[in-house]
């Protein structure tokens, strides 16, 4: 067991998450990274932008809004959460922001990571390329009113089968209460 700067020993490392003990618990952090962001994105029109991928530990595609991690890329080891937010906003959605804004950081899942999720809000979209993501991500980009999210998400979304990421709703609480 390798000792990371963690209180605990790194019980298992993989290529991109490792898993701590500390005491009698056990959490999950991530390798090369310095936490990940959220991006909520709304266009001029008033739309939400979101993207679905397939999600190999819930077995199915999710609705999410675009999201990185921070640092991961070579060269990138220093990147700030806000750029971060940008790149990975034109890989996902092929939408580059005028303005990033951010908004909060905090963790997901206390119980479970150590990681921290910057959330960011992107306005003044304009399209720049087709998004998608990168070689292996294979991203839709959904594009839906505001006031029609929560109908769009559960009531087509969730009867086709499809998981909804919940910071979604994190992200639409930040919208009604930063935009409007």
């Amino acid at each position: 067991m390798m000792t990371d700067t963690h209180t605990g020993p790194i019980v298992w490392k993989g290529n991109h998450i490792y898993v701590v003990r500390d005491g009698r618990w056990e959490y999950v952090d991530r390798c090369n990274a310095t936490g990940g962001v959220v991006i909520i994105p709304v266009t001029d029109a008033g739309e939400l932008v979101m993207v679905e991928q397939h999600r190999v530990p819930v077995g199915g595609p999710v609705i999410e809004l675009p999201a990185g991690i921070v640092g991961d890329e070579p060269g990138l080891a220093d990147e700030e959460s806000l750029s971060a937010a940008r790149r990975e906003l034109v890989e996902e959605t092929g939408y580059e922001a005028t303005d990033v804004r951010f908004l909060v950081r905090g963790v997901p899942m206390p119980g479970l990571t150590s990681e921290r999720l910057t959330f960011a809000l992107a306005t003044g979209l304009r399209k720049v390329g087709a998004g998608g993501g990168v070689e292996h991500e294979n991203i839709t980009v959904h594009t839906v009113p505001l006031h029609n999210v929560y109908r769009w998400l559960v009531e087509q979304q969730n009867t086709r089968g499809v998981t909804i990421d919940t910071k979604i709703f994190t992200g639409m609480y930040f919208v009604m209460t930063q935009c409007l």
